[in-house]
């Protein structure tokens, strides 16, 4: 059975195990903040769901990642659904992500009624578009 829930620092190792893209220590002080969702397939980690506060107050999905073998299951959609019912919870009515113009997650967001509403490219890297999403 999969439960999503909010990390606790229980989760913190394996969290950094996973996610190379940030320093344990960030890892540690956005469990405390409440911004890591993550998904368990009983006591199996399988995926975590990273957000912070775009100008300090919209939130804004960095980070969605599901361990491979259980892709394509409705698992991620159900850590974003998750998160925005957490989102309008707390009084936010827009949630924004984005994506790389060469990964396919833009149309996962897309599907899941996200809008794209810009873009921009960084030195050496591809076209990223943001999406936002009225919940």
């Amino acid at each position: 059975m999969i439960q999503i829930r909010f990390a606790s620092i229980n989760d913190v190792d394996i969290l950094a195990e996973h996610d190379v893209w940030i320093k344990k220590a960030v890892i540690s002080k956005k469990i405390s903040d409440s911004h890591i969702l993550v998904a368990y397939d009983g006591p199996v980690f399988i995926g975590w769901l990273r957000y912070s506060l775009f100008w300090d107050n919209t939130p804004y999905m960095n980070m969605l990642h599901l361990v491979e073998k259980y892709r394509g299951k409705g698992i991620g959609k159900s850590l974003v659904e998750f998160w925005e019912q957490e989102m309008r919870g707390l009084g936010y009515k827009v949630v924004l992500t984005s994506s790389a113009q060469t990964e396919l997650a833009q149309h996962f967001y897309v599907k899941l009624g996200y809008k794209a509403i810009g873009s921009f490219i960084l030195a050496d890297e591809p076209l990223e578009i943001i999406f936002s999403k009225f919940i």
